[in-house]
């Protein structure tokens, strides 16, 4: 009987710590699963259960370093640790215990967490941008017609494709197909899709409408009375395109194919028709209303592309004095004052330059190194003075805006938290919103002071920011509900200048293309430009 007792104690007790390495198993099991520590760039996220809403102190040890507390009594179920200062490599550990306990408490092991931080070399973080960027003139393009929609928001309006934003995206295809993000071919199927449809659709003495219905080929009414030809916008077309028969113009047979398509396309604009025989550009013509629209292109704005291609065209071009009178003002264009010790050469005085746009839209092809003509000693040099006003505005910060400092800056037209759509710049138009393309394309005329953006908006900003094509569109840290801080949206003007202007920084390969082009230089030349870097 004491020997059956004993048996028995025996086979109970090893049932009860069988039970117990079980129940043990099971709760390291179920702990590790929902404590959870992920490094994302310069911060590591935390997350776990707490149902029963129990304080927990937080424990972290760097490298081997001794642990130490970084998160006490917190009843919450995650916690973000920002790691600044620490490199890519290091090692953390976590460990989660109840309050008042230390880190090596009996329990701990089924609260322990390790990361090794990964941090982005500048050139990984700027593929990462570029390459996701893309995503929005590759996986998000119309697929009837390839071309790039309009926006991402507005689910009613995804047929409705974008003319000018498309020239943009054909850049940014192309600096795609070169950085090795999608290939050659797929760079030519898509742009051969493009091609196919603007072949069909309808134009306006050459021109091309604001937008189209994809799917159609119909055109939409940007407006009352623009029905018909928006040649500003044809002038950002016509400039993708031209980098496009630059790229494929000596490649296979079907290559050839498409740049002699485009050259026709390029050719058949009549631009001397939107002069309405006076010494001006006008913005549109509609077979409806005629000129009625009666919008000038007067620079100093995006206008000046329209200009040089006008002048460039070998069929329809228009003479020096149309550029002179119309865009030049005669030189009223100038402006030559002093803003936060930085001299502008050209712009409005007012917006100390206008919305950062001014230089980008113009400047994905035209290369301003060394660009000079009577109105300005070096296009380079303006458009640095430019960005570096919009920055030290944004540094004195005279309304006293939340958020703006040398990580957040750049003020540009894009989608608006407070106001729909606003072309933001320095002064009135100044609320509080910041966009990423503003500092993201200006990174050939201020690399250090722009890449700081990327850095903060990326491993800072993420969680805000971050989407499906990149950054979001804007962001205004002022707007007291969190959740309503960010415009969550993708405009087609914004992406592709982030996308082709960090290439441009990085290989000058669309600024080559675009400048490599005959009838480009003849225009050039036409209206009394030179280039240093170019030899004319």
């Amino acid at each position: 009987m004491k020997y059956m007792n004993i048996l028995f104690m025996t086979l109970l007790s090893f049932l009860f710590i069988n039970c117990n390495e079980q129940e043990l198993q099971m709760q390291t099991e179920k702990t590790a699963l929902y404590f959870q520590a992920v490094a994302d760039g310069s911060q590591v996220k935390l997350k776990w259960e707490n149902e029963s809403k129990q304080a927990y102190d937080i424990w972290r040890a760097i490298d081997d370093r001794p642990y130490k507390k970084i998160v006490e009594a917190t009843k919450e179920t995650s916690y973000i640790d920002k790691v600044d200062g620490l490199k890519g490599g290091t090692r953390l550990t976590y460990r989660m215990v109840n309050t008042g306990e230390y880190a090596f408490a009996a329990d701990v092991l089924r609260r322990q967490q390790s990361v090794t931080l990964r941090t982005f070399k500048i050139e990984e973080l700027m593929d990462e941008v570029q390459k996701n960027t893309l995503k929005y003139f590759t996986d998000f393009a119309h697929p009837d017609c390839g071309m790039a929609r309009e926006r991402s928001n507005i689910p009613d309006d995804l047929h409705v494709v974008t003319t000018g934003g498309t020239g943009f995206g054909i850049m940014a295809i192309i600096a795609g197909s070169e950085r090795g993000f999608i290939t050659r071919d797929a760079a030519y199927k898509q742009i051969r899709k493009i091609t196919d449809f603007l072949q069909e659709v309808e134009t306006f003495h050459g021109a091309y409408a604001h937008w189209y219905y994809g799917n159609t080929g119909a055109v939409k009414p940007f407006s009352d009375k623009d029905n018909g030809g928006d040649l500003v916008e044809t002038s950002f077309l016509m400039q993708g395109l031209i980098v496009a028969y630059e790229y494929f113009k000596d490649g296979n047979g079907l290559e050839k194919k498409l740049a002699a398509d485009i050259n026709t396309i390029w050719r058949d604009v009549d631009w001397k028709h939107y002069t309405k025989n006076e010494n001006k550009l006008y913005w549109h013509w509609s077979k409806q209303y005629d000129f009625a629209m009666n919008m000038g292109i007067s620079g100093w704005n995006e206008g000046l592309m329209s200009y040089i291609l006008a002048a460039a065209s070998p069929t329809h071009g228009i003479e020096k004095t149309v550029y002179d009178r119309g865009y030049a003002n005669d030189g009223a264009m100038r402006n030559g004052n002093t803003y936060y010790d930085i001299t502008l050469p050209l712009g409005n005085d007012g917006e100390m330059g206008g919305p950062l746009f001014f230089a980008h839209y113009s400047f994905m092809g035209l290369d301003p190194n060394g660009l000079s003509d009577s109105y300005c000693n070096d296009y380079f040099e303006q458009n640095k003075a430019h960005v570096l006003i919009n920055r030290a505005y944004c540094l004195d910060n005279p309304k006293m805006h939340k958020g703006y400092s040398e990580n957040l800056w750049g003020l540009t037209a894009s989608d608006c938290p407070v106001a729909t759509y606003l072309a933001h710049a320095p002064g009135g138009n100044d609320n509080g919103t910041v966009a990423p393309t503003g500092a993201l394309a200006s990174i050939p005329y201020a690399p250090e002071e722009c890449l700081k953006v990327m850095d903060y908006l990326y491993y800072d900003l993420k969680d805000k920011m971050w989407g499906e094509y990149g950054f979001y569109d804007a962001i205004n840290l002022g707007v007291k509900e969190d959740d309503k801080q960010v415009a969550k949206s993708y405009l087609a003007i914004d992406q592709g200048p982030i996308v082709v202007m960090i290439e441009n920084y990085r290989t000058g390969i669309i600024w080559k293309l675009f400048m490599q082009n005959e009838d480009v230089r003849n225009g050039l030349k036409k209206l009394g430009f030179s280039s240093s870097k170019y030899n004319f």
